[in-house]
Parts: C-alpha cells; sequence; structure tokens
C-alpha cells in the first residue's frame, strides 16, 4: 500500500498547491540562493513533508547548507502544530545528516598554538556530531511517541551516525538490518563496504564496493575508489590505477581518484628501474595531480600531507608547516595524523623553533609510539640539545620493544651515538659503549646484507630502499673503521674498502680513502702496496676541484715521500719534499723530514737551519719540538737537548708525553755516562737514575700504552739501575743473579709488549704542472686560475705566468686567436706586477708575433677582418719589442739577443705580407655579405608565398566551416522535433496504463488520488512560472532521490513496439513505480564524505 505522503516520481520541477485552486511549478535547476520566498510558499501551501525535505536536499546538493538547514528548520516549526510527531523524524534525519556533512568538512582537532593554518574560530568535528546525534535522537523519540513505524531513513541515519563516530560493530549491525529488508540498498551496501575496508577485509569489501557499482554506475561517492583501494591493499596495484583513472573519466571534478593517482604517480617516480627522465615525468604528474585534489578539496588531510612533503623538498617552509598543520587538524587516522606532527616538527627544526619542533614530534610518537620517523626526530633534536644519553634512551627503548618494528636506521644512528665518548664517562665506559657500538654496527652490516669480511652475503629477498641506502653510506663504513682503529688493524681496512666501494658504487672519487688504506699497508710494512695507493689516490685528487685537492693532496704527497724513504729511495723522497715546500713552505713536518734527510747524509748545518726555520714560524708545534730535541741528542748535542726538553715542559705543556720521556732518556744517559767513583759522583748517578725512572713512569700515569716510556722503564729493570748497576753502585748483594734474573724476565716482559706497538709511514704531485705535461691544457688552466684566486689573489707572477704559457700553448695547438689573446692578457698583467721583468716582455712580443703569424695561416673563413687587423697591430708592437730587446746595453739579460733579432726580421718579412691579407680579407667579407643578402630577400620572397598561401586556406575552411555547422542545425532541430513526438507518445501510453490500473487500488489511500478522484474539479494553474501538469506516477522514486547518489538521468524514447521487445533494468523500475511499495530510500549526502577512516 502507499503512503499518503509518498513523493512524487523524480524530475526537475515540484508543483505545490496553493488556495485549492492554484498550482506554482518549482524549477530545481534555478533555485535562488535566498530561500526565503521558497519558504513563504512553503507555509502558504501547507506542503507535506516530502516536499520540504526533498527542497531542502536540492539546496544541499548545490553547497548552500545554510539554506538547506534554514529550510528543514522552518519545516519543524511549520509542521510540528499540524502533523504527528512521527510524520516529521525526516526532517530531523535530514538535519542530522546535515550536521554529519558539516562534521566532515570540520577540523577534528583544532591546534590552538598553530603558527600558519589558525582555525579557532571554527566548531571541532564532534560537536557536529554531537548535534547530529542529538537531533537524531529527537526524531526518534518522535518516532516512538507517536507509535509509527522507523522509517527506513531513520535506520540509515542512526548507521552513517555510528560510522562517522567510529562505531563500527554499531553500525554493521544497522546496515545488516536494512540490508535484511532491501539487499540492493546503496547506502547501506557502501557502509558495509567501508566497514570491510576499515577492518583490514579486502576481498569482502571489494565485492561489496563491485556491487555498489553494479546496481548504480553513477552513484557518488564512487565505488571505484573503494574497488581501487582494495586492489591496492591486495597488491594488485594495476588494476587499482585502472579503477582510479576510470574514476576520473566518469567524474573529473571529484578529488580522491586524483589524489589516489597523484600518490600513485610519486610511487612510481621512486622506482629505481625506470629510467631518470621516466621518474621525472611521474613525479611531475603526481605533482599535479595532488595539487589539483588540494584545490578542488582544501580541507582533506591525506592530500595536505601529500603536498606538504613537496613543499619541504622544495624548501618551502611557511607553506609547508601551514600544510602539516592542516593536516593535523582534518586528520581522521592516526597514519596521516603521525605524518602531519612529523612534517610540522621536521620544518619547525629547519627554522631552528627546537621547543615547537621536539613539541610535534612528541606528539608524533604519541598518535603512534611504532614511527620510527618520528622516535628519529626526537633523538636527534635532544642530540641538538647535547642531551646524548637522552637520544641513546629513546632510541634504546624503540629497538627492545617487540611491539615495534626492526628498523636499520635507528640501529645505525644508536650504534653512531655510541661510538662517541660523552662528557664525564670512565675508561671503562668507554670501553663498554665501543663495545656496544661495534654490536650493533654488526647487527646493520648483517641487516643490509654484508658479512664480516665485507662481502655482500646475498640475500634471497631485495633488499628495502632504506637497506640499500646505508650500503651506500661510506660515513657509517668510515666510523666503524674508527671504532677499531686501536685494536684491529684488519677490520679497519675491511671497512675503509667498503666505504671505498660504497663511492665508487655512487660514481665518487674519494683520494682519502685510498690514503688510508695505503697508511694501513704501510703500517703493515706492504711498502709496495703502499705506494700503489698512495699514487692512486694523488691521481684521483688531481682530478678534483682545486680548493678541494689542494690540502688533501698535500697530504698524500707527504704520506708517498715518506714511503719513498722507507723504500730507500731517497731522491725521489727529496724531490716530494722539495715540491711540497716550494709549494706550501710553511708545511713544516716537510721541513722535518727534509732535515732528517740531510742529517742523514751528514749535512747537519743545514738540517739545523731548517730545524731553526720550522720553529721560528712555530714554536708551539709539540711535534717539531719533540724531533728538534731527538736531532740535538742524535748530533750529540745532549746539554742543549736537555735544556730544550726542560724549556719545553716548564712553558709549553708538562703533560707532554715524548718531552717526559725524552727527559728520562737523557737523564739515564747522563747518568750512565758520568764514569766517576767519588761519593759525590755515585750519589749524582743515583740521583740521575732515579729521575729517569721518574720520567719513564709519570709518561706511563699519563698514557699507560705509552711503548717509549714502558721500554725505558724496562732498561732500567733489566739493567739494575735503581739497584747497584752490576756493583757500580756499591757492593754486590749475595743474591745479585737471583735479582738481576728477575728484572731481565719482566724487561723481557714489557719487550715484548713493546714490540707489538712500534710502527711508521707516506705522499704528493704538482696539478697544474701534472695537467700541462699531459697536454690537458683545459685542466692545466683551471688549476692554475683556482691557484692564483683563490690562494695568491691573482697578485702572484709565477701562477700568471703559468697561465700565459698554457693559454699560448693552447693556441697554438688549436690555432686560436682567442686562446693568444687570452695568453697576452695574462702576460701583460704579470708585466704589471713586475715592469722590469725583460723576460715578460720578450714573452709577451713572441705571443704577439706568434698570434699575428696564426690570423696569416688560417684560411679567411675562419677569421675576421676586425682580429686580422688587431693581429696585425700587435705585431707591429712586437716588431718594436724586439728591436728594443735585441739593442738593450745591459751585460746580462734573460734572452738571446740574437734570437730576439732573428725574430724582428722575421717580423719585417711577415708584415710584408699583411697588406695582401687585409685585401683578400676584405673582399672575401664582401663577397659573403652579398650572399647573405641575396639569402635574405630569397627568405622574404618564400616567407611572402606561404603566409598567402595560408590565407587562403584559412578563408576556404572558414567557408566549410559555416557551411557543416548551418547543416548540423538543421538536423539538430529535426532531432529534437522527432524527440518531442516520441515523448508526447510514450506519456500517453503512460497515461492508458494508469487509467487501467486505477480501479484496483483502494481509495482514498492517496492524498493526491483523494483529492482528484473524488469529482473536484482540477485546481487551475497560475503561470508565475513554467506551469506543468502533475502527475501521480513514480511517486516513490522522488522520495528515493531524496538523498540518491546521483541524478537519475532521463530515459531513452523508444517506439511503443520496442517497449515489449526491449526491457532493461530501467524499464523494470518504471513499471515498478506504479506498484505499491512500502520505502525505498537512498542516500548520497550522509555519505559522500564520510570514508576518511578507510585513507
Amino acid at each position: 500500500m502507499e503512503d499518503a505522503d509518498s513523493p512524487p516520481p523524480p524530475g526537475r520541477t515540484i508543483d505545490i498547491e496553493l488556495g485549492g485552486q492554484e498550482i506554482i511549478t518549482i524549477e530545481l535547476d534555478s533555485l535562488d540562493p535566498n530561500p526565503d520566498d521558497l519558504v513563504e510558499v512553503l507555509r502558504e501551501g501547507q506542503c507535506k513533508v516530502w516536499i520540504w525535505t526533498r527542497l531542502a536536499a536540492e539546496y544541499w546538493r548545490r553547497g548552500l547548507l545554510e539554506a538547506a538547514e534554514k529550510i528543514a528548520r522552518t519545516a519543524l516549526d511549520v509542521l510540528q502544530p499540524n502533523e504527528t510527531t512521527g510524520s516529521i523524524a525526516p526532517v530531523y534525519s535530514f538535519l542530522a545528516n546535515l550536521q554529519i556533512a558539516r562534521a566532515s568538512k570540520a577540523p577534528k582537532l583544532i591546534l590552538t598554538y598553530a603558527a600558519q593554518d589558525n582555525m579557532t574560530t571554527e566548531k571541532p568535528r564532534d560537536e557536529y556530531n554531537k548535534e547530529a546525534a542529538q537531533l537524531f535522537n529527537t526524531g526518534e523519540r518522535a518516532t516512538a511517541e507517536s507509535g509509527e513505524s522507523q522509517m527506513m531513513l531513520s535506520v540509515l541515519t542512526r548507521g552513517i551516525l555510528q560510522l562517522s563516530s567510529g562505531q563500527w560493530d554499531d553500525a554493521a549491525r544497522t546496515f545488516d538490518s536494512v540490508l535484511a529488508e532491501k539487499p540492493t540498498n546503496v547506502v547501506a551496501l557502501l557502509g558495509k563496504a567501508k566497514i570491510a575496508y576499515a577492518r583490514r577485509q579486502y576481498p569482502q569489501s571489494l565485492k561489496l564496493f563491485q556491487r555498489v557499482l553494479q546496481l548504480n554506475p553513477d552513484c557518488l561517492p564512487d565505488p571505484r575508489i573503494g574497488i581501487g583501494l582494495c586492489f591496492w591493499s591486495m597488491g594488485h596495484k594495476a588494476k587499482a590505477k585502472a579503477a582510479w583513472q576510470r574514476s576520473v573519466e566518469v567524474n573529473p571534478g571529484e578529488w580522491s581518484a586524483q589524489l589516489l593517482l597523484g600518490l600513485e604517480a610519486i610511487n612510481a617516480s621512486k622506482d629505481d628501474n625506470q629510467s631518470e627522465e621516466e621518474r621525472r615525468e611521474e613525479f611531475l604528474v603526481g605533482t599535479r595531480l595532488i595539487e589539483r585534489a588540494f584545490n578542488a578539496n582544501q580541507r582533506n588531510s591525506a592530500a595536505a600531507n601529500a603536498l606538504c612533503e613537496l613543499f619541504l623538498q622544495k624548501g618551502d617552509t611557511r607553506r609547508a608547516l601551514k600544510l602539516a598543520e592542516r593536516t593535523i587538524q582534518f586528520a581522521d587516522v592516526k597514519g596521516i595524523l603521525c605524518d602531519g606532527y612529523i612534517r610540522a616538527g621536521r620544518v619547525c627544526h629547519r627554522q631552528g623553533s627546537l621547543q615547537e619542533a621536539g613539541t610535534h614530534f612528541n606528539k608524533a610518537k604519541d598518535a603512534r609510539p611504532d614511527s620510527v620517523l618520528a622516535t628519529i626526530g626526537v633523538a636527534q633534536l635532544q642530540l641538538k640539545n647535547d642531551e646524548m644519553a637522552g637520544a641513546i634512551h629513546t632510541l634504546d627503548t624503540f629497538l627492545q620493544s617487540p611491539s615495534n618494528p626492526d628498523s636499520v636506521q635507528l640501529t645505525a644512528m644508536l650504534a653512531s651515538i655510541r661510538a662517541h665518548s660523552r662528557p664525564g664517562m670512565t675508561e671503562a665506559e668507554k670501553t663498554d659503549e665501543k663495545t656496544r657500538a661495534r654490536d650493533l654496527f654488526d647487527r646493520v652490516c648483517k641487516a643490509i646484507g654484508i658479512t664480516a669480511t665485507g662481502q655482500m652475503n646475498g640475500h634471497s629477498s631485495a633488499p628495502s630502499s632504506s637497506s640499500r641506502k646505508l650500503a651506500e653510506d661510506s660515513d657509517m663504513f668510515i666510523e666503524i673503521a674508527k671504532l677499531y682503529r686501536e685494536d684491529s688493524h684488519d677490520r679497519m681496512e675491511r671497512a675503509y674498502k667498503q666505504a671505498l666501494t660504497s663511492c665508487e658504487a655512487a660514481g665518487k672519487t674519494e683520494p682519502r680513502l685510498v690514503n688510508n688504506l695505503g697508511a694501513l699497508q704501510h703500517l703493515a710494512g706492504h711498502l709496495d702496496e703502499a705506494r700503489t695507493m698512495y699514487e692512486t689516490a694523488v691521481t684521483q685528487a688531481a682530478g678534483l676541484d682545486q680548493s678541494v685537492a689542494e690540502a688533501m693532496s698535500t697530504s698524500i704527497l707527504y704520506n708517498l715521500a715518506r714511503v719513498y724513504e722507507d723504500q730507500g729511495e731517497d731522491a725521489k723522497a727529496r724531490d716530494a719534499y722539495e715540491k711540497l715546500l716550494a709549494r706550501h713552505p710553511e708545511y713544516v713536518d716537510g721541513k722535518v723530514r727534509q732535515a732528517h734527510m740531510l742529517a742523514g747524509i751528514s749535512q747537519y748545518n743545514d738540517a739545523h737551519e731548517l730545524l731553526k726555520q720550522a720553529l721560528a714560524s712555530q714554536p708551539d708545534n709539540l711535534n717539531l719540538r719533540a724531533y728538534y730535541t731527538y736531532f740535538l741528542m742524535q748530533s750529540n748535542m745532549t746539554k742543549f737537548a736537555k735544556d730544550f726538553v726542560f724549556f719545553t715542559l716548564r712553558d709549553f705543556d708538562k703533560y707532554d708525553v715524548y718531552s717526559l720521556c725524552a727527559a728520562g732518556w737523557i737523564q739515564y744517559y747522563q747518568a750512565r755516562e758520568l764514569r766517576e767513583s767519588s761519593p759525590e759522583a755515585i750519589k749524582e748517578r743515583r740521583r740521575g737514575f732515579q729521575r729517569s725512572a721518574e720520567f719513564y713512569e709519570k709518561a706511563l700515569q699519563i698514557d699507560p700504552l705509552c711503548a717509549v716510556a714502558a721500554q725505558g722503564l724496562a732498561i732500567v729493570v733489566a739493567e739494575d739501575a735503581l739497584g747497584t748497576l752490576g756493583g757500580a753502585l756499591g757492593p754486590i748483594a749475595p743474591d745479585e743473579a737471583q735479582k738481576r734474573a728477575k728484572n731481565t724476565r719482566e724487561a723481557l716482559d714489557i719487550f715484548a709488549k713493546v714490540r707489538e706497538s712500534i710502527n711508521d709511514g707516506s705522499v704528493h704531485a704538482n696539478m697544474g704542472h701534472c695537467y700541462f705535461a699531459r697536454g690537458e691544457y683545459d685542466r692545466a688552466i683551471e688549476s692554475y686560475e683556482t691557484a692564483s684566486k683563490r690562494f695568491f689573489k691573482g697578485q702572484d707572477v709565477s701562477v700568471l705566468l703559468c697561465l700565459c704559457r698554457t693559454w699560448n700553448a693552447k693556441g697554438a695547438k688549436d690555432q686560436s686567436f682567442s686562446a693568444m689573446s687570452t695568453a697576452l692578457q695574462y702576460a701583460q698583467k704579470a708585466l704589471h706586477l713586475q715592469p722590469h721583468d725583460k723576460a715578460i716582455l720578450y714573452n709577451i712580443a713572441m705571443i704577439q708575433q706568434k698570434a699575428a703569424e696564426i690570423m696569416i695561416a688560417i684560411p679567411s673563413a675562419k677569421r675576421s677582418l676586425k682580429d686580422l687587423q688587431r693581429a696585425i697591430e700587435q705585431a707591429g708592437h712586437a716588431q718594436k719589442l724586439f728591436a728594443s730587446l735585441a739593442a738593450d746595453p745591459a751585460p746580462v739579460v734573460p734572452y738571446n739577443r740574437e734570437l730576439a733579432d732573428q725574430r724582428r726580421k722575421y717580423g719585417e718579412s711577415m708584415l710584408r705580407r699583411c697588406e695582401g691579407e687585409l685585401t683578400t680579407q676584405r673582399q672575401y667579407e664582401e663577397e659573403a655579405q652579398k650572399k647573405i643578402e641575396a639569402a635574405r630577400q630569397r627568405r622574404q620572397e618564400e616567407r611572402e608565398r606561404v603566409d598567402a598561401a595560408e590565407r587562403e586556406e584559412r578563408e576556404r575552411l572558414r567557408v566549410q566551416n559555416e557551411k557543416l555547422a548551418e547543416e548540423r542545425r538543421i538536423a539538430r532541430e529535426e532531432a529534437q522535433k522527432w524527440t518531442r513526438e516520441v515523448r508526447q507518445m510514450e506519456s500517453e501510453e503512460e497515461r492508458e496504463k494508469v487509467k487501467k490500473k486505477r480501479p484496483k487500488r483502494e481509495p482514498n489511500l492517496s492524498g493526491d488520488e483523494g483529492a482528484n478522484g473524488g469529482g473536484e474539479p482540477k485546481p487551475k494553474k497560475r503561470r508565475g512560472g513554467k506551469l506543468k501538469r502533475n502527475t501521480e506516477s513514480g511517486a516513490e522514486d522522488e522520495d528515493e532521490a531524496l538523498f540518491s547518489d546521483s541524478e537519475q538521468k532521463p530515459k531513452k524514447p523508444r517506439a511503443r513496439g520496442q517497449k515489449r521487445a526491449v526491457r532493461d533494468d530501467d524499464d523494470d523500475e518504471a513499471v515498478a513505480v506504479s506498484a505499491p511499495r512500502k520505502k525505498q530510500y537512498k542516500s548520497k549526502e550522509t555519505i559522500s564524505d564520510s570514508d576518511e577512516e578507510m585513507d
């Protein structure tokens, strides 16, 4: 049986009866945004509930929520006195759904401390949900008080309210009750699908979404979005992408599919299997889609979250912070909320707002305690605040929790922190921390697939992106090498090799690693391997930028010179030191090694002079003072050595271990060499031995691993210097033999340990000269220019002359006048700094003459008249210089006068040919100019011809298009005429069906039928707008359209004879409308934005 309040069939107009005789037709497609006039009409017409809700729904569909709410609340005021309380329940349900829709657009959390996205003036989502619940409960009470049965709209509203509040179990039971009565209810099916997806029941959710798509292909929200999400979660990413692309095609204005496709493109841009161009294109496509989705819905947390990351990568911290705060305030799931806090923390960290950054990172950990990035952020801030112990506690707590994921990044970070000592740590604590750091690094290496031998262990599954990045992190392996520096050179070498492998895999050269490996080989006594590595390091350093390579190559060259020394190639070592000191005269270590080699060939005075120069430049250099002490002792200047050592301990560093050991050795040496046998002399010797032992003991107290001090004490013990010294310091005791045996055993134990601690080794080259010798003039020029600009500020004459020489050689090789001009400029700069240097004048003349010779020799097509004239002018100037230099009366000149005179004569013969060359060049350029003018004229004529042809073609196309447009207009008018005729025939057939079926229905059950079937005349319609006859068929479809997900499409007109031959779902539904049906409701707005939990 049909309800009296059932709405008419769906359409784009609604008829309202006024005064019993007038009917006003409301055009739904042209509603006034201000509903006041419409409300007055509804009041006057005493309209039914469904009319109020239908019009309110139309305003809602247009996005005019305030107008929709005004109509609904007016309906309550108007209908409550006249209608039963149960009949107005749909209005309460409508208002509840309206508040739910507002809740979906409202912030879930309002940040009171937001710096960019302040939303303190808006209502939070919970308040809207509370209002929705209150309205719904009021409607439920009204229905219960009236004793009427609960309408399906109310049941659906309850389910939607429960779903938006996160009450999944209750919502599932509510939707199940709806589906038990009507299995094809789209709203209930969508709700069930969302709940299944939220519970990770992806196959069940997929089936439900597909069922919705079958029932209503135009449903909004688009079930294709849910289908794609299910496919993605099940690993079918291609199918998911296809579903989202289809959604964009069907609903180009919806943002959800664009956002998901944008995120998919961003993820695809990180695929290492794609080319760089493909990855860049994917990234650009993803960026555009995400921006478009955010512009369509700026209150979506997922779009804001993705866009925030893009702005972070661009360095736009202001916009990134605003988007991060937007993400936090509108996030529905903990994952996105955590991401928002993390990105806000990153922005604040970058801006230096450490307190705000810490707040955000801690909030992220509260949202998701298992978040690796949040834990890293908290630990980084603790390190920034010098809270190393707190950072260790944070990382250790996370890694030890069994519920948290194993993170190789956190393990590596914790290992790196433990590898560094902290203030206040004892030696035992430092050793313990170092051991823990080693164990953690071993776990990291095992996780990224590297064995203890430094080789890849061949994981069965592909390593993750984070594991690959750690495997490419050379700094981590360098840190591992430093941990084993004092304990295992073998492990240290393996770590350095792995670091070098990582650098080579990344396409980088790291001469310092090669140098370190060479130093390890040198210390191990493998001199040939060390030399090879030093030479490789020098070659690699030569290929780097000079600003980086200068200091690096200095150390490497020093190491190479040391290995030359150890191999006995003193000439190469001496040459290397000379080159090193020529480039860096202040390099003290080079002077020390050079003095050591001079002392080795008994040139002590020269060596002494070098050491004095070094001490004058760096008097507080303890290493230099230590070697000078050694030199004085080796030169048998013990007294000077003793005074120098005590001066070092008194005025520079009383805890210097080397000086203490040297003082102990000098005291022991002087006491042993004191041969007098008088009592005073014996006392002096005893006092000397005693002081020697005290110095050694003090050195060992400062450095327990000092091999020299241990060796000195061993000598003292072995020779019984603190006893009788074999009878020299007193009578021999009866147990002297046993005592000597004991002392020697103790000394042997010390010597055995000292033997394991003594080791020794080093290389360098000149980048600019090497490049010049190899003929690589461009790289030589780059090196010389870097040296001149960065180190000598363009004031070093030798470097300027090197640049002049290189450009001159390049110009001669390439036959380039511009290169010769550059060489001339550098020579003139050098002459400006040294105006009396005649060698520079000779070079200037040579360059000018050579430039003219090049210009005369090259063909006319490769030169210009202007350059030729300038070269000839410079050649004339060179003639004057050669004549002046050849006639110079000075007794000694830095050039050959005869050669200068020969150059003058050669220049005269060359200048005699210049006039002919000028004439030839002028003729060539005049002919070339004529050819250019002729070609330009031909091009202009051709361009005019083409333009004329294009104008003619455009005119022809215009005429043709006008003709086609007229033909289409005529065809369209005929089609519209035919369509109207067919619709008129179909309407007549429908009216015939209604007349046949009307006697079978019980009278007075429908209010509208009773009015017209009682013999009363039909009311006349007032033509205030477009008037149409109100039809009775399809009344229930009007109620269904109240919350339908999409507007009903007009049915295609079909001839009478075809209606029985071809029937589809639409035909069945059209026939079923006139049959009695209880209730049928669909809802679009109540769930259109309630799927945030699924994101």
